[in-house]
């Protein structure tokens, strides 16, 4: 019975195809964080980040009650040692066979300066599995919401990169420092996803596809229509990390399961 569950797990795990594609939106909202993700494929995860004494701790909204606060899971226990254990298990990488980047965008909530040193201090202890200046791990973190811009550029480490913002491309910073470009699809135009994408949007974000690509970088958009037809259009037109918050309709358009 136990060689069969193990014989099923593995066989599970290879049916897995990487999707470098997928964006997990909010991935702290699924029923089991990171682990459903890569299930169905993703290489990128977005995590909610709260600095509470000392506790980098993983959330869209922080209660008010103290006893609440320290109930929450930590960055460190949600996403950052589940990681070191399946790049350990798989030798060196995420994903058996995929050599290219993983992404963990951490969305810092609180002060930008303080969460960001309270971060270094804990990634000490997963160096091996992270893509730095001097390493070239297969975990790649870039930080987006309150951004330590300057703080993170000055970094020679380059521990951890930024989520550029269009303005950002004019200041041409390297792609290993700004891998990805996000905007709110609301600041392009509005469309529901049902219906053919108006050309002036769809010929805008072209446009800016092209610029992040100009410069190795990857497009993201967040608060797309979370439907097939807005993920295809999205594909089509250049963008490079789908957002989705529904993992398994997006997987089986990008072909996630063998």
């Amino acid at each position: 019975m136990v060689l069969v569950s193990v014989i099923s797990a593995s066989c599970l795990m290879a049916q897995v195809v990487p999707l470098p594609n997928a964006h997990a939106h909010n991935d702290y909202e699924h029923n089991r964080p990171l682990l459903d993700a890569l299930d169905q494929g993703f290489t990128s995860v977005e995590a909610d980040v709260f600095l509470v004494d000392d506790r980098l701790v993983v959330t869209h909204n922080l209660p008010h009650q103290a006893a609440e606060r320290q109930a929450l899971p930590t960055l460190e226990e949600l996403y950052l040692q589940p990681l070191l254990e399946r790049v350990k298990e798989n030798d060196g990488v995420v994903f058996p066979g995929y050599t290219r980047p993983f992404y963990l965008m951490i969305d810092f909530k609180s002060a930008a300066k303080e969460t960001y040193s309270v971060l270094l201090k804990t990634l000490e202890s997963f160096q091996e599995m992270l893509h730095t200046a001097h390493h070239n791990g297969p975990v790649t973190i870039f930080i987006s919401g309150n951004r330590p811009i300057e703080q993170i550029l000055a970094d020679p480490e380059i521990i951890v990169a930024l989520d550029g913002r269009p303005d950002d491309l004019q200041r041409s910073i390297s792609p290993d420092r700004m891998p990805v470009v996000s905007i709110s699809f609301g600041t392009i135009g509005s469309w529901d996803g049902q219906t053919l994408m108006p050309r002036k949007m769809r010929k805008a974000i072209q446009q800016l596809a092209k610029a992040c690509h100009v410069q190795g970088k990857k497009l993201r958009l967040w608060a797309i229509p979370d439907t097939k037809l807005s993920w295809s259009t999205m594909l089509r037109l250049g963008v490079d990390l789908i957002n989705t918050d529904d993992l398994e309709g997006l997987s089986r358009l990008l072909g996630g399961r063998n």
